[in-house]
C-alpha cells in the first residue's frame, strides 16, 4: 500500500484565467481541426467533440444531426448490420462522422468486421471497455490494429500515463481517458493555497513549511510533484460520468482534469491523441478539457433527453416531459442486453430521467458557442491553440447560486419569441 500526496483536480476545481487577445469577435474562432494519426494513414477534419456510445446518445438520429456540425458520434454497439446499412444508405454524408463501437469479446469483434466490410467508408473504431488496464484488452487492441491497419482506433478507458503509452504502442491512435503527475500538471495550474505551501518531509513523514525544504528540492522542479502538498481534500475520478457509479461501487477513481493533463502529455510524446471521456456538465467543461490538452472531448449526459436521443418521451403529472437515461453498466442496460446483472458483479451505473430538451442542434450550438467564447478570452483563434494559451487557477467556487441552480429555460431549448 502507498499513498500519493500529489493534488489531483477535477473540472469543478479550476477556472481558466483570461489573457490578452487580438480577436474582435467569437466568429473569428475556428473550432474544426484536421488530424493525422500515429498508426492510421487516414486524416479527419471536424469539430473534435465525440458523443458517447450509449444506448440513448450513440444513435443514428443523433449522428445525422451532429454530422451537420462536424461532430463525431460513437454509435452504440447494439445496432444490427441491416440497421447500419440502412443508415449508410439514407445518411451517406454522416458516415464520415461516426465510429463503430466494439467491446473485447469475440462476438463484438465479428460484428464489427461485418459492419466495416459492408460500409468501408467508416473511418473510426471505438474499442470501449470500463477497465482498460487488463492485458486481455491490450491484446484486443493489437488484434484490432492487425485486422484494420487503415482505420482510426479509439481505445480505453484509462487514466494514467503508463497505460496511455501502452495502448498507443499497441495500436491505438486515440486513447480514451475517463477520469502520475507530470511536469505539464504543475506547469499549467496556478495554485491558490488556503495556507502557506508545505512539503512532505520524508524522514519524519510530517508536513513542514516550504521554507524548511532543502535547496536540492527547491531548485529541482522535477521533484516537486512528489513532495508538494496543500490544504485540500483528496479526490477520486474514474467514473466521472453523470450516470456512472464506479466510484461508489469500487472505490476506484481519478479526477478527470488531472487525468487529461497527464495522459495527454504522455500521448503527445508518442505522437498519439487522447479523448477526455465524461465529467462535462456545462459548455465550460469542454473548454477546460481542451485546455488541459485533450484532443477530443466525449460526453453522454449532455446529449441525453433530446428528440434524437433514445428512450421514450414521458409526460409527468405536472405536465413536464422527460426521457430515460442510463449508464451502460447499469442494471437497466444489463437487463436489456444481457438478461440481467450477472451473479459475479454489481451494477456500476444508474438510471435517471432527464428533462426533455428539444432538438439536439440547440444543445450543440450552445456548446460550440461557449467554446468559441473561451477561445476569445485566452486569445486562441483556433481550437488547437487553446491548450497553449490556457492557464488554470484553482478556485473554491465556480458559480453564484444566490437565485438557485435551476434555469427557467431548460438547456438546449430555444428561447420563446
Amino acid at each position: 500500500m502507498r499513498i500519493e500526496n500529489d493534488i489531483k483536480l477535477d473540472f469543478k476545481d479550476v477556472l481558466i484565467r483570461p489573457k490578452r487577445s487580438t480577436l474582435k469577435s467569437r466568429s473569428q474562432v475556428t473550432l474544426a481541426r484536421t488530424f493525422t494519426f500515429k498508426h492510421s494513414p487516414q486524416t479527419w477534419t471536424g469539430v473534435p467533440i465525440a458523443i458517447a456510445n450509449m444506448d440513448t446518445t450513440g444513435t443514428f438520429e443523433i449522428a445525422a444531426a451532429a454530422s451537420k456540425h462536424q461532430l463525431l458520434t460513437c454509435m452504440h454497439k447494439h445496432y444490427t448490420l441491416d440497421q447500419w446499412t440502412t443508415f449508410a444508405r439514407e445518411s451517406p454524408d454522416a458516415i464520415g462522422y461516426v465510429a463503430a463501437s466494439c467491446g473485447s469479446s469475440v462476438n463484438d469483434f465479428n460484428a464489427i468486421k461485418d459492419i466495416l466490410a459492408a460500409i468501408p467508408e467508416i473511418k473510426f473504431i471505438c474499442l470501449d471497455v470500463a477497465n482498460g488496464y487488463s492485458e486481455f484488452f491490450v491484446d484486443c487492441v493489437k488484434r484490432t490494429r492487425e485486422a484494420f491497419p487503415n482505420h482510426i482506433i479509439i481505445a480505453g478507458n484509462v487514466v494514467t500515463c503508463e497505460m496511455t503509452e501502452e495502448l498507443i504502442l499497441s495500436g491505438a491512435d486515440v486513447v480514451k481517458v475517463s477520469a502520475r503527475s507530470g511536469r505539464a500538471f504543475k506547469r499549467r495550474i496556478q495554485n491558490t493555497p488556503i495556507r502557506p505551501p508545505c512539503f512532505m518531509a520524508p524522514a519524519c513523514s510530517r508536513r513542514l513549511p516550504l521554507w524548511f525544504a532543502p535547496p536540492s528540492l527547491l531548485f529541482t522542479p522535477c521533484l516537486w510533484p512528489s513532495f508538494l502538498t496543500r490544504a485540500c481534500d483528496p479526490q477520486v475520478g474514474i467514473g466521472p460520468g453523470s450516470v456512472c457509479t464506479t466510484r461508489k461501487q469500487t472505490g476506484v477513481g481519478y479526477p478527470q482534469l488531472s487525468a487529461v493533463i497527464e495522459c495527454a502529455d504522455a500521448a503527445h510524446g508518442l505522437g498519439g491523441h487522447v479523448v477526455s471521456d465524461g465529467g462535462c456538465t456545462c459548455p465550460g467543461d469542454f473548454s477546460k478539457a481542451f485546455g488541459a490538452g485533450g484532443d477530443f472531448v466525449m460526453t453522454g449526459g449532455m446529449f441525453a433527453g433530446h428528440d434524437e436521443s433514445g428512450g421514450e418521451l414521458v409526460e409527468k403529472e405536472d405536465g413536464s416531459k422527460c426521457k430515460l437515461f442510463y449508464g451502460m453498466s447499469s442494471a437497466t442496460a444489463m437487463e436489456k442486453h444481457a438478461g440481467g446483472v450477472a451473479e459475479y458483479r454489481s451494477s456500476e451505473g444508474k438510471t435517471v430521467s432527464v428533462p426533455y430538451r428539444g432538438p439536439v442542434s440547440n444543445t450543440i450550438m450552445d456548446i460550440l458557442g461557449g467554446m468559441r467564447s473561451s477561445c476569445t478570452y485566452v486569445g486562441a483563434s483556433t481550437l488547437k491553440e487553446i491548450s497553449k494559451r490556457t492557464t488554470f487557477i484553482r478556485v473554491t467556487q465556480q458559480l453564484n447560486h444566490v437565485f438557485g441552480t435551476a434555469d427557467m429555460r431548460q438547456p438546449g431549448m430555444p428561447a420563446k419569441k
